[in-house]
């Protein structure tokens, strides 16, 4: 039979939620075996558009075709029959069970004796098809015993198990290492080889242009362009992602910096943090750069208090700090926002205005009464300085993109009036656009006068926003850099290499 032009083709599809209307007649269509990009800012539509692909929502008008025959998905249980699987930028594993219960789970195989599971023929069938693809997984393993790249591979596993034709990947390396994102790459290539269309949802520019094959480009809810790889560069799709140029990306600075604000001396933690010294003072926005499991995150955790430092000291303001729990680093003046969103930043379930306001009641003076209509006018001037798309500050914090998401977490620190700063990967899963926004948000922190510490796996950013970058490796601090006198080599040699003599 003859290859179809298009394994999947999506026409004319519409979708409001409410007054809102997310998508405006989209049509996008994916040749088999390719990779088709699907690029926009937060809240362009494409996670809305994947999801009407995937059964979790009902276009309210539009066509989809399946290897050239019609569909209407009415759950994702009718998509996934279909051949169609989506891997969600937050993974939706079973922690406390095995990998190959994961893979089976829903699809359990039963054996001859009545009501009892086959787990050795689910064993063997997970362990073959890892074989086939290479992939390096004990299927007996527990999820939780695994790497953030390793439970990407369990998801994989999963679509490939349910002989899925069509894969969806929604940024897929946010929380990946440089080497498991580039095992990953190599996988997708080779899903590519087999035939299978994968449809790649990614922020990260530099994956899009080495992966593509297609790229399609949402804004605003309509798809402004869609065109084959070789015929775009980064620049072109920058443009019709925001629907301007993208000019002066990282906004220039030119701040006199104060006094030390931070002094830190020989802090150590059970998390593996090791005598680190160093300082940061007013004004001053300095970076961490260090690979994955260098204990930059385990730092920030000491420093707000997550964990109880077992060595060291903390002076902020001239004066030794005793932080035992975050509330403590919170009343003294200082703020973290956390790499992970989801676990430890929001109050998924709860209004985005109260994730803005919990930890700052006693600052804003509702310590024991709250003033609804003050809280509701702080939130919405809030929401407006970091251009968050909401419905309001009523909304549920998870109805919003993960962009938005963030930049909640940044709302939630500039009520605090913090004068040091800890973000930790600020701009995680976010689109071009919305990181501009944030380095601005940076950039007046600083003439401010408030100390920043900006944790980053991205070398252009730290490089692009800070004063500074001290390099991290094995929980010790390698290296300091000033950044105008220093190179993206130096700092990457620093942060991987044993014998660097720092």
């Amino acid at each position: 039979m003859p290859v179809p032009t298009y394994s999947l083709r999506m026409e004319h599809i519409s979708k409001s939620f409410g007054p809102v209307q997310a998508l405006k007649d989209v049509t996008f269509a994916a040749r088999p075996g390719t990779v088709h990009a699907l690029c926009g800012e937060n809240g362009a539509g494409k996670s809305t558009l994947m999801k009407v692909l995937s059964g979790v929502h009902m276009a309210d008008a539009g066509r989809i075709h399946l290897h050239e025959e019609p569909q209407a998905f009415t759950k994702p249980s009718e998509a996934i029959e279909a051949g169609i699987s989506m891997l969600y930028q937050e993974l939706d594993l079973a922690e406390h069970m095995k990998v190959y219960e994961n893979v089976f789970l829903g699809r359990e195989i039963m054996s001859a004796i009545p009501f009892r599971i086959d787990a050795p023929a689910m064993i063997r069938q997970t362990r073959e098809l890892c074989e086939q693809y290479g992939f390096r997984l004990d299927p007996e393993a527990p999820i939780s015993s695994l790497t953030p790249g390793e439970c990407q591979l369990v998801e994989l596993l999963k679509a490939l198990m349910r002989n899925a034709r069509v894969i969806v990947m929604d940024e897929p390396t946010s929380s990946l290492s440089e080497g498991e994102a580039r095992t990953l790459f190599g996988i997708v290539r080779e899903l590519r080889e087999r035939g299978l269309t994968i449809i790649y949802i990614s922020h990260r520019m530099e994956e899009v242009m080495d992966l593509a094959d297609d790229i399609s480009v949402l804004r605003d809810g309509e798809v402004v362009c869609s065109d084959r790889r070789e015929n775009m560069n980064v620049d072109d799709v920058v443009r019709h992602m925001v629907g301007r140029e993208l000019k002066d990306y990282y906004p220039a600075r030119d701040v006199e910096v104060g006094d030390v604000c931070l002094e830190v001396n020989g802090l150590s933690s059970e998390e593996g943090v090791e005598e680190v010294s160093f300082e940061v003072r007013k004004g001053e926005v300095v970076g961490m750069a260090g690979l994955v499991g260098a204990g930059r995150s385990e730092l920030a955790r000491a420093l707000f208090g997550v964990v109880r430092p077992s060595a060291g000291s903390i002076r902020f303001g001239g004066r030794e700090l005793n932080i035992k729990h975050p509330s403590d680093a919170i009343r003294q003046g200082m703020a973290l926002l956390t790499e992970d969103r989801k676990r430890t930043g929001l109050c998924a379930g709860l209004p985005c205005g109260w994730n803005i306001t919990l930890p700052n009641y006693e600052r804003i003076g509702m310590k024991t009464l709250l003033k609804l209509a003050k809280e509701r006018e702080l939130c919405e001037q809030l929401g407006s300085k970091v251009k968050v798309k909401w419905e309001g500050p009523d909304a549920p914090a998870n109805s919003l993109s993960g962009g938005n998401q963030q930049k909640l977490l940044v709302a939630r620190w500039l009520m605090a009036d913090a004068e040091f700063i800890i973000f930790d990967e600020p701009t995680r899963g976010i689109d071009v656009g919305a990181k501009k926004e944030v380095y601005t948000i940076i950039n007046e922190l600083a003439f401010q006068g408030k100390a920043q510490l900006i944790i980053s796996s991205e070398l252009p950013e730290l490089f692009g926003i800070c004063d500074r970058i001290l390099v991290m490796r094995r929980g010790r601090i390698v290296g300091n850099f000033v950044t105008a006198e220093t190179s993206p080599e130096k700092v990457m040699h620093a942060a991987a290499v044993e014998d660097n003599g720092l």
